[in-house]
């Protein structure tokens, strides 16, 4: 079995009070923080997750509300809740080079100091394939504005898979990517679209009935699809618990 932890389903803006995109895959091998926003240690402890539970955290692009809590889980593994086991942190290639400076920049004056455990970084490239915490993550590249390069995942471990999104306008490759899995866990930003980046509500009927998964998600919501009467969608939200399949 497969245990998918929503820690946070909001956009950019913490829409209608959602923390920023965080999500937890528990598997018989090991756990995987899938991004990792600036709110993660309060989706972390909000669950009653100890918050040194991952193994990796695997980022799908290098926007701020994905990759801006790693400085702040490093901080908590330093003092709050002492680390000794290695973290791999995984994602589009700079990921190392940003974290290492958003660290620098955040926190100065402890940038020089030794925090206790090793960091393992992981570049993955588009089309690749790693095994990370038990899971074979499959990185394909997504339409969204982030550089170097945006990615969303096809993860499959303990009996179960899933698709995630990233951030991303629709494409044809969720279609293929998502066909036979478990669960399609895809962002939606708006009812209508608003920007060329992110996909809308009116992409994801234009598109719904092609898709092969089980089951369909919508999250990084926006006020306007985390409010409306009219998503016939199932929608993520913070604290929600999947077992999987």
């Amino acid at each position: 079995m497969l245990r998918l932890r929503v820690l946070g389903s909001g956009d950019a803006f913490n829409s209608s009070g959602a923390l920023h995109s965080c999500y937890l895959l528990e598997g018989a091998a090991g756990t995987m923080m899938l991004e990792c926003g600036p709110s993660v240690l309060a989706g972390l402890k909000r669950a009653g997750i100890a918050s040194d539970a991952p193994d990796v955290v695997l980022l799908s692009h290098l926007h701020g509300d994905h990759f801006g809590g790693v400085p702040f889980l490093l901080l908590e593994y330093k003092y709050k809740n002492p680390r000794t086991r290695p973290l791999v942190i995984a994602g589009p290639p700079t990921t190392e080079r940003r974290v290492v400076e958003l660290y620098a920049a955040l926190y100065q004056d402890l940038y020089d100091r030794p925090l206790g455990f090793e960091i393992d970084y992981v570049a993955i490239e588009p089309n690749t394939r790693a095994r990370l915490a038990g899971f074979e993550v499959e990185a394909f590249q997504v339409p969204h504005s982030a550089a170097p390069v945006c990615l969303g995942y096809r993860i499959g471990g303990s009996g179960a898979s899933l698709v995630f999104s990233g951030d991303s306008a629709w494409t044809p490759e969720f279609v293929s990517r998502s066909r036979g899995t478990d669960v399609f866990l895809c962002e939606c930003c708006s009812m209508d679209p608003e920007a060329p980046v992110h996909i809308s509500y009116r992409d994801i009927l234009a598109h719904r009935d092609e898709l092969g998964c089980k089951r369909l998600i919508l999250t990084h919501l926006g006020d306007d699809v985390r409010g409306s009467g009219h998503v016939s969608v199932e929608r993520a939200y913070d604290g929600m618990v999947l077992e999987l399949p």
